[in-house]
Formats: C-alpha cells, sequence, structure tokens
C-alpha cells in the first residue's frame, strides 16, 4: 500500500509517496487523529483492527521522518504539545487492539482460551510501534538531541515499555511470535532514547534534568492499582512487579509514596502466588531506600506488621521470602541485639520466639527445611541475646537433629550450624546442655554412617558438621565432651565414627 492510498482512504489528499515542496501533505496531527478514530472504531472486528493496524505500520514505514515529527503549530511549545497529545492518542488506541481481556471481577481468573487472539494481535501492534520508533534511528544522536524529538519520545516511551514488557513474559497471553516481536520493540525503544538497559529507561541518569520514564510508567499503571481494579487484569500485577524491581538506590526513595501502596496490596492478598510477588516488591524497597525514609511517617513498622502476620500461614514459599525480608527490614527498626548494651526484648526476639514455637510442632518437611535455613542467620544476629529462648532452642535443635530428611540432609545441616552458631555466642550457658547435645549428636554420627539414601559428599558434611558441633562443646565445657567420649564403646562404632570422634580428640590434645 502506498502512502498516497492511505491518506486517500482517510479522505486526505496526496499526490506523492513521499512529502514534496510542490505536493504538501496534510498535518500529521489531523493524520494520526483520523488513524486513532479508526482504531477504536474496529477494535471489536479482528480484520477490520488487523487491517488499520497494517496502514499504521505502513505510514510509519513510508512517511518522511521530518514530516512525522514536525509541530503544525507557529508557537513551538504549542505545537509539540500537540503533536505529543496526538502521539499518544494512536499508540493508546494501537495498545487497545491488543488489550487483554478483563476479570468478571476481582475473585476469578481466566482460561488460557480467553487469550486466544491476543498473541497474533500484539505481534501486530508491537511491529507498528518498532516501524514508528525506527525513525528516531534516521536521525542519529541529532535527533535524539533535539528538544521537542526528546519530549515526544518520553510521552510515548511510557505506554510503549508496558506494552513491551506485557507480551515479552512467558504468559498465558503470549506466543513465541508475540514475545519475539515484543522483545524486538523494548530493544528498539531502548536505541532511541539511547538506553543502555531497562533500568537506565526508567531511570536515567542520575542528576539528568529530564531524567527516565518512572513517573510516567507510575502515571499509566496507576489508575489500574486500586484496590477493587488490580486484580481484574492478570498482567497489572506482572508490569507493576516488574517496574519496581528495575529501580534501586538512588532512584527508588522519591517515588516511595507511589511504590509502597501497591505493593502492600499485594502483600495482603490470600492468593499464594499474589503474596509472594508483594513481599519480593516490599523486601526490595527494604534494600534500596535510606532507613530513614522507610522509618519516616511510621513506614517501616507498617511493613512489619504487614509481614509478621505471614509467619502464621503454612505456605512454605510464603514463609521463605518473609523471614528474608524480615531480616533486612529488623536491622531499619531497630539496632541487633548482639550490638545493643541493655540488651532488652525487642522485635528480634518477637520473631525469633515465634519462629521457634513454630518449629517445634512443624511436620511438615517443606517448611522445617523452611524454618531450619532461617535458623542460623536469626540466630548469629541476636547474638548472645539468644539466651533469652535458649530453652525453646534447645528442644528445636534436639528434635530436628533426630529425625532425617535424606537424600539431601537440607535441615540436619542447617540445624547443625545453627548449633554452632548457638555454642559460639552464648558460650557460657552450653556447658549445662552438653550431656543432652553430646548424646544427639552420636546418635546422629552412628545413623548417616549407616544410612545408605545418604551420598558420599552429604554424609562426609553432616560428619564435618558433627564434628564441629563437638568441638565447639569441647572447647566451652572445659574438656568435658572429651572426657565423656572417652566412655564410648567402640564395638558399636563403625571406623567413621571413630574417625570423626578421633578429630574432636586429637584437636583438644594439640591445644
Amino acid at each position: 500500500m502506498e502512502l498516497s492510498s492511505l491518506l486517500h482512504e482517510l479522505h486526505l489528499s496526496s499526490s506523492s509517496e513521499r512529502p514534496l515542496p510542490s505536493h504538501p501533505l496534510p498535518p500529521i496531527t489531523e493524520l494520526l487523529s483520523q488513524l486513532q478514530k479508526k482504531l477504536i472504531g474496529a477494535a471489536g472486528n479482528a480484520s477490520e483492527s488487523s487491517s488499520r493496524i497494517g496502514q499504521v505500520e505502513h505510514l510509519f514505514q513510508a512517511a518522511d521522518p521530518d514530516w512525522l515529527f514536525s509541530p503544525v503549530s507557529d508557537d513551538q511549545e504549542s505545537g509539540w504539545a500537540e503533536l505529543r497529545a496526538a502521539y499518544r492518542s494512536v499508540i493508546s488506541a494501537l495498545i487497545g487492539c491488543a488489550s487483554l481481556p478483563l476479570c468478571e471481577d476481582d475473585c476469578s481468573s481466566l482460561n488460557a482460551s480467553a487469550y486466544q487472539s491476543v498473541p497474533s494481535r500484539a505481534a501486530a501492534v508491537s511491529s507498528a510501534l518498532t516501524a514508528l520508533l525506527g525513525n528516531w534511528d534516521e536521525g542519529g544522536g541529532a535527533r535524539r538531541a533535539d528538544e521537542g524529538m526528546t519530549g515526544l519520545l518520553l510521552a510515548v516511551a511510557p505506554p510503549i515499555c508496558l506494552f513491551s514488557v506485557t507480551h515479552f513474559q512467558d504468559q498465558a497471553w503470549t506466543s513465541a511470535a508475540s514475545r519475539t516481536a515484543a522483545r524486538r520493540l523494548h530493544e528498539a525503544l531502548l536505541r532511541a532514547g539511547g538506553w543502555r538497559d531497562s533500568a537506565h529507561l526508567l531511570t536515567g541518569d542520575q542528576g539528568a534534568a529530564d531524567g527516565g520514564i518512572l513517573g510516567g510508567v507510575l502515571d499509566v499503571l496507576q489508575p489500574q492499582l486500586t484496590r477493587d481494579s488490580w486484580r481484574r487484569c492478570e498482567a497489572v500485577k506482572l508490569l507493576f512487579a516488574w517496574t519496581l524491581l528495575q529501580v534501586t538506590r538512588p532512584f527508588l526513595s522519591p517515588f516511595l509514596p507511589r511504590l509502597l501502596p501497591p505493593s502492600l496490596l499485594l502483600n495482603d492478598h490470600y492468593r499464594p502466588e499474589n503474596c509472594m510477588l508483594g513481599v519480593r516488591c516490599l523486601h526490595h524497597i527494604v534494600l534500596n531506600t535510606p532507613a530513614a525514609d522507610l522509618r519516616q511517617f511510621n513506614r517501616a513498622e507498617v511493613l512489619y506488621q504487614a509481614l509478621f502476620k505471614h509467619l502464621y500461614t503454612s505456605e512454605a514459599a510464603v514463609v521463605q521470602l518473609v523471614l528474608s525480608c524480615l531480616l533486612d527490614l529488623l536491622l531499619v527498626l531497630e539496632k541487633p541485639p548482639s550490638s545493643s548494651c541493655h540488651r532488652k526484648p525487642c522485635r528480634h526476639d518477637d520473631v525469633l520466639r515465634l519462629v521457634l514455637t513454630h518449629m517445634e510442632a512443624e511436620h511438615k518437611v517443606a517448611l522445617r527445611r523452611v524454618y531450619a535455613s532461617a535458623l542460623p542467620l536469626y540466630v548469629e544476629r541476636v547474638g548472645v541475646a539468644v539466651c533469652r529462648h535458649l530453652r525453646r532452642l534447645e528442644r528445636v535443635l534436639l528434635g530436628y537433629l533426630e529425625v532425617g530428611d535424606p537424600p539431601e540432609e537440607a535441615s540436619r545441616l542447617k540445624i547443625l550450624e545453627a548449633l554452632q552458631t548457638t555454642t559460639t555466642v552464648a558460650w557460657p550457658r552450653m556447658p549445662s546442655r552438653v550431656d543432652a547435645l553430646l548424646r544427639c549428636l552420636l546418635r546422629l554420627l552412628v545413623d548417616v554412617s549407616s544410612d545408605s539414601r545418604l551420598g558420599d559428599s552429604v554424609r562426609q558434611q553432616l560428619m564435618d558438621g558433627s564434628s564441629a558441633s563437638l568441638r565447639l562443646l569441647d572447647a566451652c565445657s572445659g574438656g568435658r565432651v572429651q572426657r565423656l567420649l572417652l566412655q564410648v564403646d567402640s564395638s558399636y562404632c563403625s571406623s567413621q565414627v571413630l574417625s570423626c570422634l578421633a578429630t574432636v580428640t586429637a584437636e583438644r590434645q594439640h591445644t
């Protein structure tokens, strides 16, 4: 299709495919307005919509960039504003042709069949938008340096960015072809603005006047991120999470009031996948926002309460993310108990107490592994203040060391690490517990040496961890472990166990 044919169909006139001085083309804003109306009118008809998208792509490919990006008004400021509005409108209409269907309510979700027609339309829209962005490359750096062109690109970039991100992810509404087209569109957007990557696209350079497009992206997303609307479109939460996770220090803090509420909405949702997404967003905020900004307006306490309640859930994946996030958030709220002179009970104690309480009664393997992996970190954080929890902690250590978790033995390995940390930081309280811990460790060594389900590397790790624990217990008890080991009947022990115990005795004699 020639450009003249397109203009004729839109009831405009032109006698050549390229604009010439003797045959002036109509104002681009007028043509864009006509295209917008026709795209909106064709939204319900698949074949007509495809035809209109093709017309737009042809226009962007065939037309002279100087005409595509020429302000109509003599007043440059108002002319560029009109041009920006025209392009935003036609791009919005284009994206609307490939919009995702909405859920009927905020509780249900759509079947994959509901998205059947989306990938082909999304690929066509991506191709048309890629053609538009290709016009920025034709002028090279001079076009990008033009203030009006920069403003135009920053105006159209947010919806184009969100559209490309929506369709380059592996989701029910994408296909291999649509994902490829969307990735190509995203790369064209980065080239058009000279951005290095997606993070640079959103935030720009530090201290730069124009910055990135994060504000514009949030302007597009914000109306869809309300409590009543965000669940109706499956892509909204993914777009928000992708946007947030690209933004790091120091760019995140100024946008915190706009980023925190949607993250809390996701965190509070009853579905585990949404809750986990929310926790990841909150953790990213905690890691990339200055502590002073988080403490302002009591934000950190709000985050703490929102996360702490998830410790009562039985979803292992949620608990794992929450424990990791709380470990970083607690440093914002208070100093670690190990560094405090007064060592008053604090939120660290609340979290550790609840974790130990749940560990005692937990029987699900997945949750036991999650708790066991987090325990060494929390014990190390609270330091000598773990003495407040030592009775319950001892029961947990003994209980978890007695129960196997083959073939990886992840729980036992982490519990041995927790035992070593506890012995190191609370050594004055450990001598009275040596007998019970020694019996448990000896049983562990015997079990491990005869368990055929374990690989050699896992068996060796368990024996090394047990040996290290025995050496620490011996050191804090003044050699009591060594004296008790002399009472062990070697006839009931394998050579591996005896070799392991010999390392404890040998190191004691050496010291």
